[in-house]
């Protein structure tokens, strides 16, 4: 059994077969916790996925087409996209956006001249994100500060991506044209 190809595995996998699973997992479950681990540097964790993984890969066998890849590629890239997804839900949310407004300070290592510029800039645009509006604030400070993507600010409001992609839109579009005027009145 384990001079067959992967593909062959796979379709014995497919089909139920035992002996053919256990080889499969048995070709495959180093890379796969390997992947996990690497991506996840966490040893439970990585067996989570690496098992998760496994089970996409036997549920999901008939969504494999060897004209896309071969199977170990298939079975990475689901490994991967597991363990990133892991990585997302476990990364802490627990925060306030408006706090996060508050304490944004500049760095004490910069000169006294350019300590004050950051600290009128900084505070300028904390007056600027003051004025939006409650939703985009905390869209514009989700992506802004803590670096969240349009699907990860719309997972932690609780809205739909397309909502969030347009709070997130208009805010930078009113701060844009905030602090262009700003800057023309100076």
């Amino acid at each position: 059994m384990w001079s067959v190809s992967d593909e062959a595995l796979y379709a014995g996998l497919a089909s139920g077969d035992r002996d053919a699973t256990d080889a499969f997992v048995a070709r495959f479950q180093r890379r796969v916790f390997g992947l996990a681990r690497t991506i996840t540097n966490d040893d439970r964790l990585a067996e989570d996925v690496a098992q998760e993984a496994m089970l996409r890969a036997w549920r999901h066998a008939s969504a494999y087409d060897p004209r896309r890849g071969s199977v170990a590629t298939w079975l990475l890239t689901i490994t991967r996209n597991l363990a990133i997804d892991e990585i997302r839900v476990r990364r802490a949310t627990a925060f306030d956006p408006e706090a996060l407004i508050a304490t944004a300070e500049p760095s004490g290592e910069r000169g006294p001249d350019e300590l004050a510029v950051i600290s009128t800039d900084v505070e300028r645009l904390q007056e600027a994100i003051a004025t939006l509006p409650v939703e985009q604030r905390r869209a514009i400070v989700l992506v802004g500060v803590l670096g969240l993507s349009g699907r990860e600010v719309a997972d932690h409001e609780g809205i739909p991506l397309g909502t969030a992609k347009t709070r997130i839109r208009a805010a930078m579009m009113r701060l844009r044209t905030l602090i262009a005027s700003e800057e023309r009145t100076e």
